[in-house]
């Protein structure tokens, strides 16, 4: 399978595919294909679709074959990049739980829970990602802008939940409570932050969707309003 990135700040991803070579996706993200694809959706087993329906994420998946050579493109749902990762056996990442886009049939996806909450249940993001293991190419969506770090043992890094993208698996991810209740109450950072401790490699994003949910509600208007 080849690729190219194309879209600039709207993203996508341009998949050739040689006869037999196929695509995998958890949402309707593609966006064109030639007509030698053919499509499939399945559930994956009832294990991994009630770990999908406890994370969230959708309960199927879409298969795309080709029969021929030909290109399959997949778009991301918010403006941003796509990350291409070379995913093998013992080189396994961690990414958010709305992260993927699109893979090749020989990565694995599966939900991943930390283990270091500090912050319970009510951690947000940081409580429920998504792993991304076996062999082959899988695409990211990032919201906003990227930006990569490089941990060295036992370096650290503190990071607004919500701004976390996603790590190679040798990073640990603790999610820890805001101290303070002057703090929590009127520094407007919320109520969580996510410590990240090397070594690996980081990705995070500028603009989580969220925060520019919440970033334009304000403007919206009300229910009802003429």
């Amino acid at each position: 399978m080849q690729y190219e990135l194309v879209g600039g700040n709207f993203p996508a991803v341009i998949c050739h595919l040689q006869a037999g070579e196929g695509m995998r996706t958890e949402k309707g993200s593609m966006i064109w294909m030639d007509p030698v694809m053919t499509m499939e959706t399945t559930g994956g087993g009832i294990g991994k679709m009630f770990g999908k329906m406890f994370s969230g994420e959708s309960l199927f998946q879409n298969i795309y074959r080709a029969q021929a050579p030909g290109k399959i493109a997949f778009g991301s749902t918010f403006p941003g990049q796509i990350l291409a990762l070379q995913i093998s056996p013992g080189c396994e990442f961690i990414v958010q739980k709305a992260g993927f886009l699109a893979s090749e049939m020989g990565v694995e996806l599966s939900v991943h829970f930390n283990q270091k909450v500090g912050g319970g249940f009510f951690g947000g993001e940081g409580f429920i990602m998504q792993r991304l293991s076996g062999n082959g190419i899988a695409f990211v969506e990032c919201d906003g802008s990227l930006v990569e770090y490089d941990l060295a043992p036992g370096q650290e890094l503190i990071v607004d939940t919500g701004n976390v993208l996603g790590f190679s698996s040798t990073v640990q991810l603790q999610v820890e409570r805001v101290k303070g209740a002057k703090n929590i109450l009127l520094g407007g950072e919320g109520l969580f932050n996510t410590r990240l401790t090397g070594p690996g490699h980081v990705w995070l994003q500028t603009m989580p969707l969220a925060n520019f949910v919440n970033a334009i509600t304000p403007y919206l208007p009300a229910g009802g309003s003429q």
